[in-house]
């Protein structure tokens, strides 16, 4: 189905768009996993416009796993910086970054076991049109590697379990994956670094309604220079939110999360409300020695959802988080993980 979305994100103020989504089971089957195909192309109040798209799809008894995005938006950020670099994250930003980025994220995976899951994955990343503009009381600012714009190709191998039937909303399941790509394996680039991901996701129904969710994320990065906007970025709208998507950035990021979703609550009249609260902590740092407590983050929030589409069991969702720096509001749809 298409239909016509706002959404609010900190990064961009409300969006204003439309989102095509698909979803179904390979060969009308049930007893495959709901495979899902979405999409979002918006305009923002803050100028930004751009288009993203996802897919999780599994073939007919799960011999093939497909898991990615796309992504290319002209998308003003504000950057405080990089974490090592400097003594304090300023609470304003140093600069806004006007650029066109496309992203294209793809993992082709065949079933080794069942729920295992081996395979390729590849990762592009463009950069261009970059304007960086330093804020006024930072016009000396001595700009990153990558300020210029940078275009580069991962290339990797990735091992995934996953027991999950719906990914839009997981209520019993287990998702695992452990990634490793090379940047420009091929190319005579500046840019030559590699990268290793964790990520790990655990689903536990409580009763007939509620569910435990936690994820924990860990991406180490070493080599060369990386560019800026390709470093670990905490924040957003799925990891730590509350925190504006870049706020902290360096080679590594350490972070989880919980939450408790109660789906639908009791209200007696209607079986299509639901609520969720959570909390996450994480850092960035450049490198494991000089990881520092003292630098962990955290957040704390809590939700409501609507049933949109009761047969598939997806959720439009209202996050409100906190955080001894700054706060976000985001209003999409699907779980945060």
């Amino acid at each position: 189905m298409m239909y016509p979305t706002l959404a609010y994100e900190p990064e961009t103020s409300l969006e204003i768009g439309f989102s095509p989504l698909y979803v179904y089971f390979a060969n009308d089957d049930k007893t495959n996993r709901l495979s899902e195909i979405s999409g979002f192309a918006f305009v923002t109040l803050n100028k930004q416009y751009g288009a993203r798209f996802e897919h999780a799809i599994y073939s007919d008894q799960d011999e093939w796993f497909f898991l990615g995005e796309i992504l290319a938006e002209r998308f003003p950020l504000k950057y405080f910086g990089i974490q090592s670099e400097v003594n304090r994250v300023p609470e304003d930003a140093i600069a806004l970054v006007d650029a066109l980025q496309i992203n294209i994220k793809e993992r082709v995976l065949r079933k080794v076991a069942n729920n295992f899951f081996i395979g390729f994955e590849a990762d592009f990343r463009s950069l261009s049109r970059v304007e960086f503009k330093p804020e006024e009381n930072f016009e000396d600012l001595e700009l990153p590697f990558g300020a210029d714009g940078k275009t580069n190709l991962g290339l990797g191998v990735g091992l995934v379990y996953d027991n999950r039937h719906n990914v839009l909303n997981v209520r019993d399941g287990k998702f695992l994956e452990f990634a490793y790509l090379k940047y420009n394996p091929f190319m005579n680039s500046s840019v030559d670094y590699h990268n290793f991901i964790v990520d790990g996701r655990y689903f536990k129904p409580i009763g007939k309604r509620n569910v435990f969710a936690a994820q924990i994320f860990s991406q180490t990065q070493f080599g060369g220079d990386i560019p800026f906007n390709q470093l670990s970025l905490m924040g957003g709208q799925s990891l730590m939110r509350g925190y504006f998507l870049g706020r902290f950035r360096d080679r590594n990021q350490l972070a989880a999360q919980i939450e408790y979703r109660m789906l639908p609550l009791k209200l007696g009249f209607t079986n299509r409300w639901g609520a969720t609260v959570f909390t996450s902590a994480g850092s960035v740092f450049n490198n494991y020695s000089n990881w520092e407590s003292d630098k962990l983050k955290w957040a704390a929030g809590a939700g409501i959802r609507f049933l949109l589409f009761q047969k598939k069991d997806i959720w439009a969702r209202l996050d409100y988080a906190y955080t001894p720096d700054e706060n976000g509001l985001y209003i999409t749809i699907g779980e945060a993980f």
